[in-house]
This record gives C-alpha cells, structure tokens and sequence, in this order.
C-alpha cells in the first residue's frame, strides 16, 4: 500500500515548487500545473515502471508523454522532486539557456522528456505511435499520456482516437485533465466538447472516470483500474475532474491563473498554505 502522507508531503512540495518557479520568472502556467500535482505524484511514484537512469528509447519501462506542455512546472518538479536531475536546476526554469524551458523540449537533453511539447493536439498521436513501438518489439510495458481537455477541440486528437481503437493500440493510458476551463475561459464558453465519456466510448475506446482527481487514494485507484484493463483489445482512457489552481484558494474556481505569475504578495499567500515539507531549492 502506498504511503498516502508521504505522497502528500511531496504533493504539497511540488505545489510550492510550482508556485516559486512561476513566480521567479514572472511567466508560466501555474494554474493547470496544480491541479495535475496529485496525477503527476500518483504516476510517479506509485504507478509507472520507469528507470532514473534515463535512456531516450525507454526500452524495458513504461513511458510518459505530456501533451498539454505548457504545465511543465508540474511535470519538471515532479521529475526533480524524484531524483531524474537536481532540485536546484528548477531555478533555472524559463531562463536563458535553460534545460527547464516554458514548454518541454529535447534538444538539451532534459532527463525524463521525450518529446517536445505545447503544440497542442500532438501528444496523443506520439503515444500512440510509441505504444505500436512496443508491440512490435515484444515490450510488455506501457504508454502513459495525459492531454488537456481544452486540447481536445483539436482535430488531430480524434483522428488519433480513432486509429488507436482500430488498431486495437491496448498498452496506452490516456488521461484527460478535465477541469473545464481554458486559458479564454470555461470549456462552455470557449467550445463545448459534449459528453466527452461518451465520445471516447463510442469511437471505440474502453473509458473509466474519477471525479475526485485532486485526492491521491482515488487518483492512485483509477490508474490502478486502468491498468487491469491493459491489453484487453481497447485502448484506454480516464477522465479525470480536477480543480484548475488547486491547493491555492485564490487560483481556484476561475481560468484567470491558466497562464498568469502571482506577484511577491500572492506567492507568500500560496506558501503559506502549503507549508514546506521536504526544502526548497
């Protein structure tokens, strides 16, 4: 059984990583970041088979791709945070010849990543293409990748959705990070995307949904559930409801933080509810 505090403790360390990073550069994605802390802590360090000694090929482990780049911050904290490079380089985020970049990229070399990412609607394509990867060369692991819900107005998703239910791609974990709200807006407002559950199962897909997604037991459960569906002949997919901001009380409810920095003021606010657990950097 995982140690739920412990989780805990690095959730709220990531979220003050986010926060600081953001902050420190005046520009990034906070909002989005936070709310995926539980997915990206629950994947981490319960979830996936992955090696620290990182090789580009991720031959013999199971592989992550984030579609939604832009909440980087999440993602590189989380990788810091278990040991892929030091927790001092998220200092660097955003900063001139950075490896940490707004946006995730390959060129220099950034454990962990593995493609370059924020050009929305592209991630899931990738993923699906590396599943295929490992079927053909006979590795029994699997292919993680979390998209954004505002990602999916993007057309190349379903056409992605539809080739991997055809082809029965059935080593891949989908997660849709569904907080219904875009850097314009709410999802309703912007472009509503209907009953995405529905959509997912009708093109073929086998699809599980948890709607406490800021809450480690249930994120940790339903990864767990999508996982004993593997290789069943369907692809998967969970809709994951979380809270934009979350564990920051002034960033939640609206799309306003999707992509703003807190000021001096606002930083001590959100460090102040969520108290340091393990050092920062």
């Amino acid at each position: 059984m995982p140690n739920i505090n412990e989780l805990n403790k690095v959730s709220t360390q990531i979220r003050r990583d986010i926060l600081r990073m953001v902050h420190a550069n005046n520009s990034g994605h906070p909002g989005g970041s936070l709310g995926c802390v539980e997915y990206m802590v629950s994947l981490y360090y319960e979830i996936m088979n992955h090696n620290k000694e990182f090789k580009m090929d991720g031959i013999n482990e199971d592989i992550f791709f984030l579609s939604n780049g832009h909440i980087s911050p999440v993602w590189y904290a989380t990788l810091a945070r278990i040991g892929y490079f030091p927790v001092s380089e998220l200092n660097t985020f955003r900063k001139i010849n950075s490896r940490l970049q707004g946006h995730p990229t390959t060129h220099e070399g950034l454990e962990g990543i593995r493609m370059s990412s924020g050009s929305l609607g592209q991630g899931l394509s990738v993923a699906i293409g590396s599943a295929l990867s490992k079927k053909i060369n006979k590795d029994k692991n699997s292919i993680f990748c979390l998209l954004g819900d505002g990602e999916l107005q993007e057309g190349q998703n379903w056409e992605a959705i539809m080739y991997a239910a055809a082809n029965k791609v059935d080593n891949i974990i989908a997660t849709v990070d569904y907080n219904k709200k875009q850097i314009d807006g709410s999802l309703e407002d912007v472009l509503p995307l209907g009953n995405i559950k529905d959509k997912f199962s009708s093109f073929g897909w086998k699809v599980l949904e948890e709607k406490n997604g800021n809450n480690l037991v249930s994120v940790i459960d339903i990864l767990n559930q999508a996982k004993d569906e593997l290789n069943k002949g369907k692809p998967i997919v969970i809709i994951l409801h979380t809270e934009m901001g979350n564990g920051v009380d002034y960033m939640m409810g609206t799309h306003k933080w999707h992509g703003s920095a807190p000021n001096d003021e606002q930083l001590k606010i959100g460090l102040k509810q969520n108290k340091e657990t393990l050092g920062d950097y």
